[in-house]
């Protein structure tokens, strides 16, 4: 569910994964490792919704 939100974000506004990574955790690897099956902290998953929801039309 938050990779679809992520991959989804990725293709609207056309941002590379390794620059949203930095932008929410500072991790460029972030959207690789989700897409490897990382199960990120709960922490974690706010600030990338929240940096989701902030972009949002």
């Amino acid at each position: 569910m938050l990779l679809r939100k992520v991959e989804k974000f990725l293709r609207r506004t056309g941002m590379p994964p390794t620059s949203f990574g930095r932008a929410v955790v500072n991790d460029p690897r972030l959207v690789r490792d989700l897409r490897l099956g990382r199960e990120p902290r709960a922490a974690t998953v706010a600030r990338i919704e929240a940096f989701i929801a902030s972009r949002e039309p």
